[in-house]
């Protein structure tokens, strides 16, 4: 039963004790009152210093309560509610005036967007999906059910807008973050008889960690292409992203074993069954993310926007550093396929089998496209998956929860979009905060999950149930396969996460 309502109207760790905020950067968030940048203060470092959000959340927290603070009121038992109150009531008296920075006003009509399972979702990601709907380049917005709190535009949001504009932090930092799965013609319990083998063979083809390199390659032909001297900054990055071909990031990013379960006459010419499978998830590396960081900062200079809505800032494609990003944004998504294909071919190399079949998708990337009625947009999906009809592709749950393959239904309302996992329960810090080390350590023996890795942050808990979220958005895809993880291998512990 779908679950869609319509409301009208990826970031280093800071943890408990970390860095404190400061008034200017409360300052630069639009307050200029004496009185509520002490009380600002008092609450964003509380939070802080308590370790219950990183510090990322809290001002993106802040901003959004800024621009529309009524959410935050309502909210009951709300970290932010006495904030959202006090600035309801000096702005009625006329006392909290907003500094003014930008070139472009936001709309003030607030456009219905639809949203998918509105009870998984957080508050903080429904105000930073009201922003993004207002901005002047705006056609359309939907919001999938995993969707939490980002930059700029929430993680989980989709938008479209016009045809010739692109926004960087809608993209995402990770450009072209990707899941891509391989099933082999062999019986799914390999994971049980040849546990030993299967982790082997991660350990000696896989890389995981912020600059980690490889010195062999399975296919570097996509360095033979012209574009990686199209512009100035893609040759200074080309050498790093030659030597981190085949790597993975930090953060969720994994590369794992499992049982792959297929329905009757789900996948064309593959039988119904269970199959072992390989399932990968990371992104383009140091490579987009030097991409991401270059070009927000041009967009927030060219393009000035209210402080609530600054990191949404756009890139003209009809001008240079627009059309840059664009060739840059691509090649990343490119390399992200080839990184994929890198890890898969090693893995299938080892093995010595080759797949019967492989399926992929990207999610944070911008795609030139055409709404129901025709229009030509831009739409930006960050940690979204493209779900058109009869699209395929993935999406995971946690590392001891299933993940399973899609088939699109090409709903014009989520603008041919689903989920991309299942989302973030809670903050990172909330993770390391508040969950038991016993408990993960039990739930993992009982799923029977072989783990390499990873941390509290990236325990299934810190993540929303991946049934409901998938109940959620049952008009959105058909569900062909279900994979369960089982061997599964991430960063070391404590690496910084660059999801």
């Amino acid at each position: 039963m779908m679950r869609k309502q319509n409301i009208k109207n990826e970031l280093p760790l800071q943890g408990a004790g970390g860095l404190k905020i400061g008034n200017n950067e409360l300052k630069a968030l639009g307050i200029n009152e004496v009185d509520v940048l002490v009380n600002f203060s008092r609450v964003a470092n509380g939070l802080l210093k308590h370790g219950v959000m990183d510090k990322t959340q809290i001002l993106a927290n802040l901003e959004a309560l800024i621009n529309d603070p009524m959410p935050y009121a309502m909210q009951k038992g709300g970290k932010f509610k006495n904030l959202a109150e006090e600035v309801i009531a000096l702005r009625k008296q006329g006392k909290f005036v907003k500094q003014e920075r930008s070139n472009f006003k936001l709309k003030e009509e607030i456009a219905d967007f639809p949203v998918w399972g509105l009870e998984h979702i957080e508050v903080g990601a429904l105000s930073q999906m009201r922003t993004a709907i207002q901005l002047p380049i705006a056609v359309a917005g939907a919001l999938m059910p995993d969707a939490h709190q980002g930059y700029g535009l929430p993680i989980g949001g989709v938008l479209a807008t016009t045809a010739n504009t692109i926004i960087p932090f809608a993209v995402g930092v990770d450009i072209a973050c990707r899941m891509c799965l391989s099933i082999f013609d062999l019986p799914a319990e390999a994971v049980d008889t040849e546990t030993d083998k299967l982790k082997n063979i991660l350990v000696d083809n896989t890389y995981f960690g912020i600059g980690c390199t490889t010195k062999s390659y399975f296919d570097s032909s996509l360095f033979d292409s012209k574009t990686w001297n199209e512009t100035k900054l893609i040759r200074s990055l080309k050498d790093k992203a030659y030597a981190q071909l085949g790597t993975s990031g930090t953060g969720n990013h994994f590369v794992e074993w499992g049982e792959l379960t297929i329905a009757d006459c789900a996948l064309a010419d593959i039988p119904a069954g269970k199959y072992l499978a390989l399932l990968s998830h990371s992104g383009s590396r140091g490579f987009g993310g030097s991409v991401a960081d270059y070009y927000s900062k041009i967009a927030m200079t060219k393009t000035k926007l209210p402080a609530e809505a600054k990191h949404l800032a756009w890139l003209d494609l009809d001008k240079d550093e627009g059309q840059e990003y664009w060739i840059a944004m691509n090649l990343a998504g490119e390399y992200a396929g080839a990184n994929h294909h890198e890890i898969h071919n090693k893995i299938a190399r080892a093995l010595g089998v080759q797949p019967i079949t492989m399926i992929e998708n990207h999610h944070n990337f911008a795609w030139k496209e055409q709404l129901a009625d025709g229009t030509e947009v831009m739409v930006h999906r960050k940690g979204a998956t493209p779900a058109g009809e009869g699209v395929l592709g993935i999406i995971p749950g946690s590392m001891s929860t299933p993940g399973f393959v899609v088939r699109g239904k090409g709903n014009v309302e989520s603008i041919n979009s689903a989920s991309h996992g299942a989302g973030r329960l809670m903050s990172r810090s909330a993770a390391f905060k508040t969950l038991d080390k016993a408990l993960i350590a039990a739930n993992l023996v009982n799923k029977r999950i072989t783990l390499m890795g990873s941390d509290m942050d990236e325990a299934p808990m810190a993540y929303k149930d991946i049934h409901a979220v998938m109940a959620a958005q049952e008009n959105l895809v058909d569900v062909l396969a279900k994979f369960e993880p089982r061997i599964v291998r991430m960063a070391d512990a404590r690496e910084r996460p660059e999801d």
